[in-house]
């Protein structure tokens, strides 16, 4: 069992649901099978969440890592000593709590990349909050990649068969459109191909959503699609990698689904997240490609309006730990 990787588990905002759907995964001991979990956040916070949900385990606080057993029936967390958890209240914007999930981030992602821990997976942040608390990085990913001077990323989000990686995430759907570009589309079919073999896919099968309703019905709806989606397809497609597009956005999905691909390549933002919401949203998971690291997500916000009520659902989070370690075990990805 000592050989089990270690998995940083950062707490979210605190106003949010994030320690409870991570309280409510932790009391399972299925995860400690697979990993050494812990926290990166507040302990008081931690107890709280376990007592709202109304287990009998408790958190404890750790110093560093030599503090972690990583074992069933208590809640380890490396507890940065960050936020007074008395001034937080459920549900309720707040700078201090903003730049505390910040800092459990980037403590993470320090971690993670010395290859101290093997993993993370990540409650939701309020992109409101860390706003106020001065920061600019819209979400997990763009703080990790900042972090970490990673020059390519991507999210794909991923629920059952179907995956897809986004060609954009937080930007506008004005701006989001000025991105699709040859170089962009080019480059993230590019990593997208790189990271599936990675993870086992001998020769993955890429679609390619188009911009434009149906693929631009050849140039009456646009010329996105033939000035610089389809000229980054057949460039991939030179470079050997098994890609089609662009497809309408409207099909491409469903064809994911039903076999045809391994994953799809979305243009914006709803594009990608609104197929995978109404597919199966409760075990949705965001992978990051492009990190020196494995990162996960659960595919929802802070849900402020439910926060310390204890009805929040953890399955998505169940479901971003059971994928983490699946990566970080060189499985191939569920």
């Amino acid at each position: 069992m000592r050989d089990r990787p270690y998995l940083a588990i950062t707490m979210g905002d605190a106003a949010g649901i994030g320690p409870e759907v991570t309280a409510k995964t932790l009391i399972d001991d299925e995860i400690y099978q697979k990993c050494r979990p812990f926290v990166v956040g507040n302990t008081e916070a931690m107890n709280d969440a376990l007592k709202i949900i109304g287990s009998e385990i408790k958190a404890r606080s750790a110093e560093s890592l030599e503090d972690i057993n990583g074992d069933y029936g208590v809640v380890d967390v490396l507890d940065l000593g960050n936020l007074d958890f008395a001034d937080i209240q459920y549900g309720s914007l707040s700078a201090d709590s903003g730049r505390a999930s910040v800092e459990w981030i980037l403590k993470a992602g320090e971690l993670a990349a010395s290859g101290a821990v093997q993993a993370i997976s990540t409650a939701p942040i309020n992109k409101e909050a860390c706003s106020l608390a001065g920061y600019k990085d819209i979400g997990h990913m763009e703080i990790f990649q900042r972090q970490t001077g990673s020059d390519q990323v991507a999210t794909m989000l991923m629920s059952g068969v179907l995956r897809v990686v986004h060609l954009t995430t937080h930007r506008s759907l004005r701006v989001a459109c000025d991105y699709v570009t040859k170089e962009n589309v080019l480059a993230k079919l590019v990593l997208t191909n790189e990271y599936f073999k990675k993870w086992g896919w001998s020769n993955p099968r890429i679609g390619v959503s188009a911009l434009n309703p149906h693929s631009s019905d050849g140039g009456l709806l646009g010329d996105e699609e033939a000035l610089q989606i389809t000229p980054a397809v057949e460039e991939a497609q030179a470079l050997g990698i098994d890609v089609l597009g662009p497809v309408p956005a409207d099909t491409v999905f469903n064809q994911n689904i039903d076999g045809k691909f391994d994953v799809c390549l979305a243009m914006y933002h709803d594009q990608g997240h609104i197929p995978i919401k109404v597919y199966d949203w409760q075990r949705s998971v965001s992978v990051n490609l492009g990190l020196p690291f494995v990162r996960t997500s659960v595919d929802h916000g802070t849900a402020f309006d439910i926060a310390g009520k204890g009805v929040a659902d953890h399955i998505s989070m169940m479901e971003s730990i059971k994928v983490a370690m699946s990566i970080a075990s060189d499985e191939i990805l569920p």
